[in-house]
């Protein structure tokens, strides 16, 4: 039977009494207050509503710990060795417009280092989790990443530059060249529900460049402990700085790296 640690049963109990109120405001999204943080970049009153949720159960459980949040920035706690990653909705233009691939993500950073994360599909009832050394899980399932050797086998993930976003010509290069090496890409508009795709063998691989630290570390945790690797477009460990990712297992890792090199030489 599988043990879960306290830590871990504190993220996902957390995720869990947020999603209640994002599945009552996905059935009326019509409903919602909306603002603008950008060209194409919203949030909801839903996104603030499930932040302040995690915030009050992620404190209440470990009240030293510092937080990172997507709306709310970063909070230092008086424990600085610890603090929470949060995306409260990675997903939100998709849970504005009704399409139902939306989640919350959640990591633990302890110095410096990702050492657990859980994602969760709360419509599909669908609990990533991970923690450093013991396994990647959805709900009771151990993940394990796929088993694909060749990239024209390969069906990958990645995200697309919005208007007011940068990166669109560079986007376009790698997709060019991928475009003529996989058998197919998926752009779910999730950057945690791609990891743990990756993570649980439904996609083999996953890039993406401007994204940020919220979107992708409790994901980074799912597929390193899914048996996958994640690293930065270098093949370093500077994800969250340099916002730049590629995931998959150790036969595609190092292929997708080199072709996203070769639509940059």
């Amino acid at each position: 039977m599988m043990v879960r640690s306290a830590l871990l049963n504190v993220m996902m109990g957390a995720a869990r009494k947020a999603a209640r109120s994002l599945v009552r405001d996905y059935g009326e999204i019509e409903n919602l207050q909306v603002s603008r943080k950008g060209p194409s970049d919203f949030v909801s009153s839903a996104d603030l509503k499930v932040e302040k949720t995690l915030r009050q159960e992620l404190k209440k459980a470990r009240p030293a710990y510092g937080f990172l949040m997507e709306e709310g920035g970063e909070i230092a706690g008086d424990d600085k060795s610890n603090r929470w990653i949060v995306d409260p909705i990675d997903g939100t233009t998709n849970f504005l417009h009704g399409i139902p691939n939306f989640c919350i993500s959640i990591a633990l950073e302890r110095e410096g280092e990702l050492i657990a994360g859980v994602v969760y599909q709360p419509l599909g009832d669908e609990m990533f989790h991970a923690e450093k050394g013991a396994g990647a899980f959805l709900n009771e399932r151990r993940l394990r990443v796929s088993a694909r050797r060749k990239l024209e086998d390969s069906v990958l993930a990645t995200g697309i530059p919005f208007h007011g976003r940068d990166g669109h010509e560079p986007f376009l290069r790698e997709l060019g060249v991928m475009m003529k090496n996989v058998a197919g890409i998926r752009r779910f508009g999730s950057a945690a529900l791609d990891l743990a795709y990756v993570a649980a063998g439904r996609c083999d691989g996953y890039w993406e460049a401007g994204i940020k630290p919220w979107d992708i570390a409790a994901g980074i945790v799912l597929v390193r402990e899914a048996g996958g690797y994640v690293t930065d477009y270098e093949g370093g460990n500077k994800l969250l700085e340099t916002g730049e990712i590629v995931a998959g297992n150790d036969h595609l890792h190092q292929p997708l790296l080199r072709l996203i090199k070769s639509a940059h030489a």
